[in-house]
């Protein structure tokens, strides 16, 4: 079976936040590396495994807490 991945919307969905805040950790380079990508160019759109996000979700800090930590890296 093809492998399902999650686009921007289904990650807000899936850790249960809003739309537009996924987009705000998007343009700030906030979220982990896509795990594909579909199409080509500026029109690519990203995708991620469900268990990529999960474990992003799981090491990201709380809210206001970001600082200089990115994509759920720890820098501690």
């Amino acid at each position: 079976m093809p492998a399902r991945y999650l686009a921007l919307t289904d990650v807000a969905n899936r850790i249960g936040i809003a739309e537009g805040a996924i987009r705000s950790y998007s343009a700030k380079g906030m979220l982990p590396e896509p795990d594909a990508y579909t199409g080509t160019g500026a029109r690519a759109v990203r995708g991620w495994l469900p268990e990529t996000i999960d474990a992003w979700n799981q090491a990201r800090p709380g809210r206001g807490n970001w600082g200089n930590n990115r994509g759920g890296s720890a820098d501690l």
